[in-house]
């Protein structure tokens, strides 16, 4: 049991410690106010705060996880030993940096909070991140921080003991598009033909009418195949099905289709099935809850995990939202269109409602990879050069590598063959 000494413990405090000591590095944790308890102790112990009491280990403490609400932070960028770092403790530190106010930050999405200027769909843009400013986005660096913390935590204590995490890899299958051109109506199928005939798109008109006379198979309709695939590797996979009304962003087969519902039945027998949110519920908790009402009465069993439309995470409002609709678990925590660890981490975290200061009944699963971040490159090499690179990182701190495909681009006529390249991912990376 490690002991840490602080002059007041605070929900931020035990939030961020819990995370790294915890969930992270498996070392259990108390706290204490009472200096008489803390030099009693004769375990591993840690003094969090301004000035240390002797000559214990002794982390000099920011003022982040003592204060309540947003204020403006000056953040000053450096180095520990490779790995990029902020809010420096000075020379009495046993660390160079104070990593449970620089993991809060990153953890809570502190800056989120703070004004920026969304994008065209209403997110937090990834370009306006501290991490991608200073490019360590591909970096989990809460959890290298945490690693380096219990190295000179050992050499300190060399009988602290702590529980080795297991690295996992989750696939998930985003279907936002089940079909390109079946089950889509008559209405939407002939304004799609007489689009694709204004347009000139011979290729895709061919493809549509022999889709709709049953000579070909739909593009999109590759689900059989990823179950096939899914069968070959001990991985965990999890699809998840929008099913909401049409609108101007949500264009998947009508919930009330018969074809649609058996198809959802039938994957739901052989993996994980839950809601991929639409963007009118992002706006709507009635809708929110009613789309995962009727997916829950389609499969015949509850819906606790999600993924937003975008992966538009609005911070609180977002996470408040699936809470109210009695969602457990998110798995929107990412950028669609770059690589990396949105919240530092690879490691599940609890959702932080810094309004409210304290945690929240949300687990929140961050992926590393969306496939719309790696349409643009060129051939296989680059792709597994990236894939590699962000492998290795989760890898060395036994993490979760959470990446996120759609039936469309595994289903679609692009330059690379992506089914293939996906089955590759899934024997490269399980283990």
């Amino acid at each position: 049991m490690l002991l840490i000494y602080t002059h007041k413990i605070t929900n931020r405090l035990t939030y961020t410690a819990k995370q790294i000591f915890e969930k992270i590095l498996g070392v259990e944790i108390t706290f204490t106010t009472k200096v008489e308890d803390f030099i009693k102790h004769s375990g591993p112990k840690i003094t969090y705060s301004k000035q240390p009491l002797q000559n214990e280990f002794f982390v000099r403490s920011n003022d982040l996880l003592f204060e309540q609400g947003i204020n403006d932070l000056e953040i000053k960028m450096s180095d520990w030993e490779g790995i990029p770092c902020f809010f420096a403790t000075g020379e009495k530190s046993s660390i160079p940096y104070d990593i449970f106010s620089a993991s809060f930050f990153l953890l809570s999405r502190y800056e989120e909070y703070l004004p920026h200027v969304k994008d065209s769909v209403g997110r937090f843009p990834a370009k306006e991140s501290l991490a991608y400013q200073h490019k360590f986005l591909e970096l989990p660096v809460v959890d290298l921080w945490a690693y380096k913390l219990i190295g000179a935590l050992k050499q300190r204590f060399p009988d602290i003991s702590h529980s080795q995490r297991a690295y996992r890899f989750t696939s998930i299958i985003n279907v936002t598009t089940s079909h390109s051109y079946a089950h889509r109506g008559w209405t939407r199928s002939l304004g799609g033909f007489f689009l694709d005939l204004g347009s000139l798109k011979l290729k895709s008109l061919v493809y549509r009418v022999s889709v709709l006379l049953g000579l070909k198979k739909d593009p999109y309709d590759n689900f059989d195949e990823l179950i096939r695939i899914h069968k070959m590797f001990p991985v965990k996979t999890m699809f998840f099905f929008q099913f909401a009304k049409y609108s101007a962003h949500d264009k998947n087969i009508s919930p009330n289709n018969n074809k649609f519902g058996y198809l959802i039945k039938s994957v739901a027998d052989y993996s994980v099935v839950s809601l991929s949110t639409s963007f009118l519920s992002s706006m709507d908790k009635g809708v929110l809850k009613e789309e995962k009402r009727q997916l829950s009465n389609l499969i015949n069993r509850p819906i606790n995990y999600s993924r937003l439309r975008y992966n538009k995470v609005n911070v609180p409002t977002t996470y408040r939202n699936l809470i109210e609709a009695e969602f457990t678990e998110d798995f929107s925590m990412g950028y669609t269109h770059e690589i990396g660890f949105r919240a530092g981490t690879c490691t599940p975290f609890g959702f932080y409602d810094i309004n409210m200061e304290a945690k929240q009944p949300l687990k929140i699963h961050p992926f590393a990879v969306h496939d719309y971040a790696l349409v643009n490159y060129r051939n296989d090499s680059e792709v597994f050069e990236k894939m590699d690179r962000i492998y290795r990182q989760v890898k060395q701190v036994n993490g979760d590598f959470v990446t996120v495909f759609s039936n469309e681009l595994l289903g679609g006529d692009h330059k690379l063959n992506w089914l293939k390249l996906y089955q590759s991912f899934l024997k490269r990376y399980y283990v």
